[in-house]
C-alpha cells in the first residue's frame, strides 16, 4: 500500500511533532510517493489493538508504546482511516486518539485472553437453548474457532471440559461443535450428513440440504431438506450426532412457509396433540411479539394499547401458563378452559408463595 506524504500535514495529530524519531522512514518511490515498510502491517495491528481499548490515547503515549515518532503515529492513524476504522482525534497538547463507532463493523484485533474469553462464552451459550442466544452466536463461534491458534484452542477445550452446565429438566444437551458444523454448512450452502435418533429411539443416517437453525426457549432445531425422503423436515439438534459437511454445494430450495420459525411451528403442531388458545395482552402488539417465541404465533392489535393472540400450541398446558406469566404485562386467557384453570392455579400458588 502506498501512502502520499508530499505536502503538509492535515492537522489531525494532537500536540507538537517531536521529529522523525529513530525508526526507519518509508522509502521514497517514483513520483515522490512513499512505500509502506515491511514492519508497518504488524505495527498497524498493534496500534489497532491499543485503540480498541475504550479510552483516549495521547499521541506521545502511542508513539512510546510503538517505538516510533508521533509523525509515524499520525501516518498510521491515516492508514487505519483509509481501511475503514473511525479514529477520532482531539486537538491540542492534551488531546489524543480514540476509536469511535462507525457506519460499518470493522475487523477487531483480540489478544489471547480476549479470544479465549469470547470463545468460552460463545461455547457456553451455544450449547444450551437459553433466551437471547440465537444463530448469530453460533456463526460467531464458527468464525472464531476457524482462526483460533492451536495453543488457544487447547485452553478453550480445557476450560470447557472443566465446566459442568446445569441443563434443562429433560437433560438434553448439544455439543457446540455440532452447532458450528451445522451453521457452517448453512452459511456455505453445503450438504450435511449426520446420524439422527428419532423420538422412539430409532437410529438413521440423514442426507440433507440444511436451511436454517431455529432456537426456541428450550431447544435448537434444524430445518432442512431431506434428500432421501424428498421433503422438508425438522430435526432436534440434541438428537443429531456425527454431523459432517459433504462438500456438495446446492442452491437453497424455497421453503413452503417462507419462514423457518413458522415452518417449525406448523411441524410441531402436526406432530403433537394441539389445542387452540386465545389470549388478550394489555400491551402493544409489537411489544408482545418481541417477548413471545416466534413459533407461538403473531399477536394482532386490538388498539394501540392491547393485542390478541389466537394460535395453536402443543405440549403441556402448564408450560404455556408459565410462559404467559413471564410476559411482564397484564393478560386475560379466553380459551381453552383447561389453560384458564392452569393460569388460575399458578396465580394462586405464586400469591401464596409471596405471602399474599
Amino acid at each position: 500500500m502506498a501512502h502520499d506524504d508530499t505536502g503538509t500535514d492535515k492537522g489531525t495529530e494532537p500536540g507538537p511533532d517531536d521529529g522523525p524519531g529513530t525508526e526507519a522512514e518509508p522509502r521514497a518511490a517514483a513520483g515522490g510517493r512513499r512505500v509502506m515498510s515491511t514492519d508497518t502491517p504488524a505495527r498497524l495491528l498493534q496500534l489497532l489493538s491499543l485503540l480498541q481499548t475504550p479510552r483516549e490515547w495521547p499521541g506521545g503515549e502511542l508513539a512510546d508504546r510503538l517505538g516510533v515518532s508521533r509523525r509515524t503515529v499520525r501516518r498510521d492513524v491515516d492508514r487505519l482511516r483509509e481501511l475503514g476504522y473511525p479514529v477520532q482525534a482531539t486537538m491540542g497538547a492534551d488531546g489524543g486518539y480514540r476509536l469511535v463507532a462507525g457506519k460499518a463493523m470493522p475487523p477487531l484485533v483480540l489478544d489471547d485472553e480476549e479470544a479465549v474469553a469470547i470463545a468460552v462464552g460463545l461455547r457456553a451459550g451455544a450449547g444450551h437453548a437459553v433466551e437471547g442466544v440465537d444463530e448469530a452466536s453460533v456463526r460467531a463461534l464458527a468464525k472464531l474457532e476457524q482462526v483460533l491458534p492451536g495453543r488457544l484452542r487447547h485452553r478453550v477445550a480445557t476450560l470447557q471440559a472443566a465446566t459442568t452446565p446445569l441443563t434443562s429438566g429433560d437433560g438434553a444437551s448439544i455439543a457446540p461443535e455440532t452447532l458450528t458444523v451445522i451453521a457452517s454448512t448453512i452459511a456455505g450452502r453445503e450438504g450435511l450428513r449426520f446420524a439422527y435418533r428419532a423420538r422412539d429411539g430409532a437410529e438413521s443416517r440423514r442426507r440433507t440440504e440444511p436451511y436454517r437453525l431455529v432456537s426456541t426457549e428450550r431447544r435448537w432445531y434444524l430445518v432442512a431438506y431431506d434428500l432421501d425422503r424428498d421433503d422438508w423436515r425438522t430435526f432436534r439438534v440434541d438428537r443429531v450426532s456425527d454431523p459432517f459437511a459433504t462438500g456438495a454445494r446446492f442452491t437453497p430450495r424455497e421453503l413452503p412457509t417462507g419462514d423457518a420459525a413458522e415452518f417449525l411451528r406448523q411441524s410441531m403442531q402436526r406432530r403433537q396433540d394441539t389445542y387452540e388458545f386465545e389470549v388478550t395482552f394489555s400491551a402493544p402488539a409489537e411489544v408482545v411479539a418481541a417477548r413471545l417465541p416466534a413459533w407461538l404465533g403473531t399477536p394482532q392489535p386490538v388498539d394501540e394499547h392491547s393485542c390478541r393472540l389466537r394460535a395453536a400450541a402443543g405440549g403441556p398446558m402448564e408450560w404455556l401458563a408459565v410462559r404467559l406469566a413471564m410476559m411482564d404485562c397484564e393478560f386475560t386467557v379466553h380459551e381453552p378452559p383447561g389453560l384458564v384453570g392452569y393460569v388460575r392455579d399458578l396465580g394462586g400458588r405464586l400469591s401464596r408463595a409471596a405471602g399474599a
